[in-house]
């Protein structure tokens, strides 16, 4: 891999049954870089994502992590992967009947040996980090759609992963929790973390992103700075340009 980069995507391709869904996408992401992954509905954006993790088999390609090739990997390797590369799902994906304390504890007592002073230590961290320390007793049902996406982020944030796949996580906010949402976003890369940030919403991603990806037709149509994609004349780019 090149250096400085902690996520490359080769040729991947995906079909269900006759359509095809990725027809060889390629891309990287460097270390502490988030990139915004847009396309029209029906593109696969998620499907790609959820490849990526080892959610969706993929039918040709390569991705690499780091040094290693995860989609030659069985599921009990892909559990080592997941503490390093971890998914914030669109709906915050929390059980209902665990506080939040114990949804964000869960892949902790999933990949680590923690006692309980450690555990409770990094679970009131991230807490702290999208601002719902008050909020570790409560259940999801007790919690507004903004503070259920936080609580998403949190548990996706809680194995300090290298990468978090982001899988529209300001859909269905309002402004105000967008903003939210994006500046926790914004603390994560601050410490560190790659992102891919799958959205429709094209002002949030110029907010957080330092590249925009368009898929269409299976493919990467497009890739590029945010000034890139402001000043680009390709029919692809202006329909996102206008459309949004």
């Amino acid at each position: 891999m090149a250096s400085g980069e902690i996520l490359r995507v080769e040729e991947l391709r995906k079909s269900f049954g006759p359509k095809v869904v990725h027809a060889g996408v390629s891309f990287s992401l460097k270390r502490s870089e988030t990139i915004g992954l847009l396309g029209n509905s029906g593109t696969g954006k998620s499907v790609l994502l959820r490849c990526l993790i080892g959610l969706e088999t993929m039918d040709a390609g390569e991705v690499w992590l780091d040094q290693e090739r995860i989609d030659l990997y069985a599921e009990e390797q892909l559990v080592r992967t997941r503490t390093r590369m971890s998914y914030a799902f669109q709906s915050g994906a929390l059980f209902d009947s665990l506080t939040v304390y114990d949804n964000i504890a869960y892949p902790v007592r999933e990949h680590l040996r923690l006692n309980e002073t450690e555990e409770s230590h990094r679970v009131h961290e991230v807490l702290r980090l999208v601002r719902l320390d008050e909020a570790a007793q409560l259940y999801p049902s007790d919690l507004s759609g903004g503070m259920q996406k936080r609580a998403g982020l949190a548990r996706a944030m809680v194995l300090k992963p290298d990468v978090i796949l982001y899988d529209e996580p300001t859909a269905g906010l309002d402004p105000v929790n967008v903003e939210n949402v994006l500046e926790i976003m914004r603390s994560f890369k601050a410490r560190g973390v790659a992102g891919i940030f799958v959205t429709h919403d094209i002002p949030a991603a110029k907010k957080v992103c330092d590249r925009l990806l368009i898929i269409d037709q299976g493919r990467i149509a497009f890739q590029g700075s945010v000034r890139d994609f402001e000043e680009s004349t390709l029919p692809i780019v202006k329909k996102f340009q206008t459309a949004h």
